[in-house]
């Protein structure tokens, strides 16, 4: 992890539970791009020099974490990429619960460059894998794979974090293991166990509030949105211990209420 961007668990007030270091931006922006499988695209205009074109793009992912892209010959990005490579790619938060400016996102900035012929075969299947309606033209003749090999990454992760994220560090680090079942994690606890995260705000975050939703969680901990009396705040909240599977998830969210409950 990058010292820049691990944190401190802050506020919890309470003895046994120890400073936790939430995952770095590199973490956070690898996991938000394995995450979701359309951005939005960037590049040079041909037609208007030096004015970026952006348009909606699916993408598939290497296990680099860099963007695989399939375009035809006659968009515009085919036009523009052919006279300047360089480019970048937005890719937002899902579900931002109605407050867009409040959700993750990371800009990845890059060279945008046609996947060499001996390659292509890989790229083809990995594409196909997370966007799988392609498969009805990717084998079109007028379809080429692209790859933007990455530079820089700027990552903002809600109202005042925010930051950027060298390539290497980007490149060397890996999804956040929850990644797959995450938003099964954070519907379930917001259809069910309201309540709960209610009494974990309140015994870890040392918040009162009128209501909490769980907006992201991590092998480290998790992200509420809180409604108090003063309004809308956010607060980290921090495992007990580090998670790996749903499993385990729920085994310590278990214990923090447990635990909360018998506090009290």
């Amino acid at each position: 992890m990058s010292s820049s961007s691990i944190r401190k668990h802050a506020g919890t007030g309470a003895a046994s539970q120890p400073a936790v270091p939430e995952p770095s931006f590199a973490e956070r922006a690898r996991t938000l791009v394995y995450m979701t499988h359309i951005g939005s695209l960037s590049t040079l205009s041909r037609k208007q020099p030096g004015f970026p074109f952006g348009s909606v793009m699916p993408y598939g992912l290497d296990g680099h974490g860099r963007p695989i892209f399939l375009i035809s010959t006659m968009a515009m990005h085919t036009q523009n990429l052919r006279a300047d490579p360089r480019a970048s790619l937005l890719v937002t938060q899902d579900d931002a619960g109605g407050d867009p400016l409040g959700a993750s996102r990371v800009t990845l900035v890059g060279n945008v460059l046609p996947i060499p012929q001996s390659e292509v075969a890989e790229a083809r299947k990995l594409y196909l894998a997370r966007y799988a309606n392609s498969k009805y033209w990717v084998d079109f003749e007028d379809f080429f794979f692209y790859r933007m090999d990455v530079v820089d990454v700027y990552y903002v992760g809600g109202f005042g974090v925010m930051g950027w994220v060298s390539a290497s560090e980007y490149v060397g680090s890996q999804p956040d293991p929850l990644a797959d079942s995450m938003a099964e994690i954070i519907q379930h606890m917001n259809a069910d166990h309201k309540d709960a995260l209610v009494l974990l705000a309140r015994r870890f975050a040392r918040i009162e509030s009128q209501e909490a939703t769980m907006t992201t969680v991590d092998r480290l901990g998790f992200q509420v949105r809180l409604k108090t009396q003063d309004g809308i705040r956010g607060a980290r909240i921090a495992f007990l211990r580090e998670v790996s599977n749903p499993a385990e998830t729920r085994k310590a969210l278990v214990e923090m209420v447990q635990q909360a409950r018998s506090q009290a």
